[in-house]
């Protein structure tokens, strides 16, 4: 099996419940886990395929634009492509974004993380992977756009999971900006544990799940792992890697200035999230935008929000995607 199948993969297996809890439980796939050829021109800018190191990613640039400010787009859970697509959820978040910001003449740089469209031999075992590699894939990418020498700054815009890598890799990289777009503020681990208890699992399938976790957690090897939770043994410490890291503190210390925005119809980070996210950083600009779900689209209702994941071609909101192009072009004053 696949690093993509068993770590994109990982979700309640063998849970039944009513249809409407199963449709709910499907919103949180994408975070259940807990990821040069040529040139083109694309609607709203020039788009090249390149590979840097072992990382596929596309650069968009602006048209007729010398020397414009650069967004390294960093995507969510799972093993998520450069479009902001997993095996489960295909909502082209991240695309979309590169598009609407190649409009507003901001350059992006969008990748594979790994695990996307398989596990590749360069990157070693699946289970030697650890969170830290996220991070590391991110801060050679910071460096490569900088190095460069084609941009005017350099910002690192992270979602959902992507949050926290951009987080650690702004601690570690020359970044301008940080932008978090729905981004927890726990532990991974504990995230995932306050959205299973949401969901009306029976106690006799949720409790050895929530125990699982916490042992996970611990650093100790679940053998074999409870019904409902599909983590093979040798994949938990890869699992733990990402269950254990705390945002706050590393948030704390970065002195860059810092966009927050979350969204009120976000089925898998909380207003609290957001809350805690801007009381770490009391300096940062803050967005809340009561309409917007977790794949940064505008819905209306539970039934609206499960489509939007798979709707890539649905606009995503405007005033998040105004309010992030005003804060990378902004000055340098935080």
């Amino acid at each position: 099996m696949t690093f993509a199948s068993r770590i994109s993969g990982y979700r309640l297996a063998n849970v039944k419940s009513a249809p409407l809890v199963m449709r709910k439980c499907r919103l949180l796939v994408a975070l259940a886990l807990l990821s040069l050829c040529g040139a083109m021109t694309g609607a709203s800018g020039n788009e090249a395929q390149i590979r840097i190191g072992n990382l596929d990613a596309v650069l968009t640039t602006p048209p007729d634009v010398e020397h414009p400010p650069v967004a390294l787009l960093i995507a969510g859970s799972g093993s998520t492509d450069h479009d902001g697509n997993g095996p489960q959820a295909k909502p082209a978040t991240l695309k979309k974004l590169a598009e609407q910001l190649a409009d507003r003449k901001i350059a992006t740089l969008r990748y594979d993380k790994r695990g996307a469209g398989g596990w590749k031999p360069e990157f070693g075992r699946p289970e030697d992977f650890r969170f830290k590699d996220y991070v590391d894939d991110a801060v050679s990418l910071v460096n490569y756009l900088r190095g460069s020498g084609n941009f005017a700054r350099v910002a690192v815009v992270g979602h959902s999971e992507g949050g926290l890598v951009a987080i650690l890799a702004a601690r570690q990289a020359q970044v301008d900006r940080l932008v978090l777009l729905v981004t927890a503020a726990r532990r991974q681990g504990d995230l995932l544990k306050a959205q299973l208890e949401k969901r009306q699992i029976p106690p006799d399938i949720l409790d050895p799940i929530l125990k699982a976790i916490d042992s996970i957690m611990a650093g100790q090897i679940v053998d074999p792992p409870p019904r409902g939770l599909a983590i093979a043994p040798a994949m938990q410490p890869s699992l733990a890697s990402a269950f254990t890291v705390d945002p706050i503190d590393p948030l704390k210390s970065i002195e860059k200035p810092i966009l927050i925005v979350g969204g009120g119809h976000d089925v898998q980070v909380a207003r609290l999230d957001f809350a805690a996210l801007s009381a770490a950083a009391p300096l940062a600009k803050t967005l809340w935008l009561p309409d917007m779900n977790h794949v940064l689209v505008d819905v209306t209702d539970d039934s609206d929000n499960l489509a939007a994941y798979n709707q890539p071609d649905r606009a995503i909101d405007a005033a998040m995607v105004d309010a992030v192009a005003a804060f990378v072009q902004a000055g340098d004053t935080r």
